[in-house]
C-alpha cells in the first residue's frame, strides 16, 4: 500500500456513487461522444490547423510583449504558455495516467494519444477566442470562456455557469487533488526513511505548502509566471531524461511494449476484463484530465498574452497539448508498462510510478520522484490559482472579495492535504465534466470566428508578414474591446496621461 496510513478515508459508498454517474452515464454517454463532435468539427472547419500550422506553434514563442498600463511588462506569448504548463503539466500527467492503465490497460495510452491529436484543435479555438475576447487589466489583459461567453454569444447567464464551475473545479477540487498528491508522496518517502506519517505530518506538509503557496500567489500574476517558467523547464526535463534512461536500460522490452498498447487498444489483449468501452474511456478522461483540451481552463492564461494576433496564442497553447500528453503523458505511461510488464491489473493501488521506477532503478528513485511530483504539484496549485482569480474577477472586481478568495484557496490547499483520495479524484471527474460541458456547447458556434481570424492570419504570413489584428479587419464582429487600430491606441494612451 503506497498511500499514506494517515490520510483519512470519507464514506466510500459516496465515491461509488458519484463514480458511477460518471461512468456509465455523463462521460460515456454526453461528455465524450460531444468531445469528439465538437473536436472533429473544428478539425475540419479549420484545414487541420492542429497539423498544419505545427511549424508555427514554434516560432510565435518569441513573440516580445508590451508594456501594461501599470508600467510594466505585460505577460509574455511564452509565460502565459508557462502558466498554462503549470496547470496542465500536473498530477495528470504522472498518477492520473497511471491510474487509467491500471483500470483501463496499455490500451487507454492509445486512446490518449488519438484524442490529444484531435482536441488540439479544440485548445486552438478556445485560446484564439479568448485572446480576440481578453478585456484590460492593470497587469496587462485577463479573459477566458467566461468572457467570450458573454462578449461573444451574449449569454452573460452561462457565463456566469461556468465561472462558478471553474472556480468550484480548479481552486477547489483539482487544487485539492495537487495538494493531496504532494502529501501522500512526501510521507511515501518519509516512511520508506523511517519516519512516523500520521495525521500530524500530513498537516504539517499541508501548512508548509500554503506558506509557499502564499508567497507566490500574493506577487500577483508575473510571480506566478516567473515562477513557473523557471520551474517548468527543470522537472519537465528531468522527468524526460528519466524516461529515456529507463528505456534505454529496457530496450528490449520496448517493441513489446508499443504492440500491448496498440492490441490493447482494440480489445485484442485481455486486461482485467476490462471492456474496450473502459479503456477508451480512461483514456479519454485522463487525456483530457491531463491537457485540459476542450476543457476551458487554458484560455485563461492564453488571454493574458500580449501578443500582435489572437491566433499567435491559440497555436502557443495548441502546442501545449502536444507537449502534455504526446511528451510528459507518454514518459509516464512508458515507465509503468515497462516496470509493470505483464503484470497489471485493475486492482492495483498506489502511485504506480514511483513503485515500477523503484523496481527498476531502486529505492532512491522513490525520493527523485517525489521531488518531481512536488514541483509538478505546486506548480499546478499556483496555475489553479490564477485560473480561480480570472473568473472571480470577471464576476466581481472587489479587492475585498479577491483577497477572500485567496484565503479560501489557501484553506483548500490545506484541507485538500487531508482528504480522501478517492473521493477527490471522482469529483474532480465531474466537476472537470461540467465545465467542458459549458465551454463545448460555447466554442461551437464561435468557431466561425475562429478560423476567420486563422484565415487573416495566414493572409498576413503569406505576404511575409509578421501578423497583426486590428478590430476594423473584422467590424462586424461585437464585443471586441482590445484590438484598436494604431490611431486607436494612440488615443487611448493620450487618454491615460491626461487622466
Amino acid at each position: 500500500m503506497i498511500l499514506a496510513d494517515a490520510v483519512p478515508t470519507l464514506d466510500a459508498r459516496v465515491t461509488d456513487a458519484i463514480g458511477t454517474f460518471n461512468d456509465d452515464f455523463f462521460w460515456s454517454w454526453i461528455l465524450i461522444p460531444l468531445l469528439i463532435v465538437v473536436s472533429v468539427y473544428i478539425t475540419l472547419r479549420s484545414g487541420l490547423v492542429q497539423f498544419r500550422m505545427f511549424p508555427e506553434m514554434f516560432r510565435v514563442l518569441k513573440s516580445k510583449p508590451e508594456v501594461a498600463p501599470d508600467g510594466k511588462k505585460a505577460v509574455s506569448s511564452l509565460q502565459a504558455f508557462f502558466i498554462s504548463a503549470a496547470a496542465r503539466i500536473g498530477t495528470g500527467n504522472i498518477i492520473g495516467v497511471s491510474i487509467a492503465i491500471s483500470l483501463g490497460g496499455p490500451g487507454a495510452v492509445f486512446w490518449m494519444w488519438v484524442m490529444a491529436l484531435v482536441v488540439c484543435a479544440a485548445s486552438f479555438v478556445e485560446s484564439t477566442l479568448a485572446q480576440l475576447y481578453k478585456v484590460r487589466h492593470p497587469a496587462g489583459y485577463r479573459g477566458g470562456p467566461a468572457y467570450y461567453i458573454e462578449r461573444g454569444l451574449g449569454q452573460r447567464w452561462l457565463a456566469v455557469v461556468f465561472a462558478v464551475i471553474l472556480i468550484i473545479t480548479f481552486p477547489m477540487v483539482f487544487n485539492a487533488v495537487q495538494s493531496n498528491t504532494i502529501t501522500n508522496t512526501i510521507a511515501n518517502s518519509a516512511g520508506e526513511l523511517g519516519a512516523e506519517t500520521n495525521l500530524m505530518f500530513s498537516a504539517i506538509i499541508g501548512a508548509l505548502l500554503v506558506v509557499l503557496t502564499a508567497l507566490v500567489i500574493f506577487g500577483g500574476v508575473r510571480r506566478i509566471a516567473n515562477t513557473a517558467q523557471a520551474l517548468i523547464p527543470f522537472f519537465a526535463g528531468l522527468y524526460i531524461v528519466i524516461g529515456l534512461i529507463v528505456m534505454a536500460l529496457n530496450w528490449q522490452l520496448v517493441p513489446g511494449m508499443f504492440a500491448s498498447i496498440i492490441q490493447n487498444a482494440f480489445g485484442l489483449g485481455e486486461f482485467a476484463a476490462a471492456a474496450l468501452g473502459v479503456v477508451i474511456i480512461q483514456g479519454v478522461r485522463r487525456g483530457m484530465f491531463s491537457n485540459e483540451a476542450g476543457l476551458g481552463s487554458a484560455p485563461n492564461a492564453a488571454a493574458s498574452a500580449s501578443v500582435t494576433h489572437p491566433v499567435k496564442q491559440g497555436l502557443v497553447q495548441t502546442l501545449g497539448v502536444y507537449v502534455d500528453t504526446l511528451v510528459v503523458c507518454s514518459v509516464t505511461a512508458f515507465i509503468v508498462l515497462l516496470g509493470y510488464q505483464g503484470t497489471l491489473d485493475g486492482t492495483m493501488e498506489g502511485d504506480l510510478t514511483q513503485l515500477a521506477l523503484m523496481s527498476m532503478l531502486g529505492p532512491w528513485a522513490l525520493h527523485l520522484m517525489t521531488l518531481i511530483i512536488f514541483l509538478v504539484a505546486f506548480t499546478s496549485v499556483l496555475g489553479n490559482y490564477y485560473y480561480g482569480e480570472s473568473n472571480v474577477e470577471y464576476l466581481t472586481g472587489n479587492g475585498n472579495v479577491l483577497f477572500g478568495y485567496k484565503v479560501v484557496f489557501l484553506v483548500a490547499t490545506f484541507l485538500g492535504s487531508l482528504g480522501s483520495i478517492d473521493l477527490i479524484w471522482t469529483l474532480a471527474d465531474t466537476t472537470m465534466g461540467l465545465m467542458a460541458l459549458v465551454n463545448l456547447v460555447a466554442i461551437a458556434p464561435l468557431t466561425v470566428i475562429a478560423c476567420r481570424l486563422l484565415k487573416d492570419y495566414t493572409d498576413q504570413r503569406k505576404q511575409g508578414l509578421d501578423p497583426v489584428f486590428t478590430r476594423d479587419r473584422m467590424p462586424d464582429v461585437r464585443g471586441v474591446e482590445c484590438w484598436e487600430p494604431q490611431e486607436g491606441v494612440e488615443a487611448h494612451e493620450k487618454e491615460k496621461l491626461s487622466s
